[in-house]
């Protein structure tokens, strides 16, 4: 497990800003601690996904109790998101560098963007020697903010901006 680093997750939520009312969806959960952030930081319902059952159960001892925690591959939880009619303001996805996520998360994502609200954003941290393919450029907006050796990169449909 490779945790983001405190750098980096001080300047997602600062580019964030407040997240007093909104969602916010947590892929690749890890340590749980962006969940946690997202939560001090106001927003209104947290949902944290991790597949490995061991940090699964750690996560739920730490985060708070109205933090929806599931155990779950993140291509089925991303369909039943979609299947149940579920969206979210922000999606976090912070998968393990360099296995291949920077292509593979765009397409599943994309298969079942109707998850992301309207005005919402995807933020994708990867390693600065991962390319991101996907999310069309004629289809959605993408800025990448480096540091050091991570990326995160901001997708935001263009229609919405």
């Amino acid at each position: 497990m490779r945790p983001t680093s405190g750098k980096v997750m001080q300047a997602l939520f600062n580019i964030l800003g407040p997240l007093d009312g909104r969602t916010f969806l947590d892929l690749f959960s890890g340590s749980g601690q962006i969940s946690a952030e997202a939560k001090k930081r106001g927003a209104a319902f947290v949902c944290s996904v991790e597949s490995d059952r061991k940090r699964h159960a750690e996560i739920v001892k730490k985060l708070p109790v109205d933090v929806k925690c599931l155990c779950i591959d993140v291509r089925r939880a991303l369909q039943k998101f979609a299947k149940n009619g579920e969206n979210f303001d922000v999606i976090f996805a912070d998968p393990p560098y360099e296995l291949g996520w920077g292509k593979e998360f765009p397409a599943v994502f994309e298969a079942n963007e109707d998850i992301l609200s309207a005005g919402g954003v995807v933020i994708f941290e990867h390693s600065a020697r991962e390319t991101l393919s996907g999310f069309a450029e004629e289809k959605w907006s993408r800025t990448e903010r480096p540091y050091g050796g991570t990326v995160l990169t901001f997708c935001r449909r263009r229609n919405e901006e």
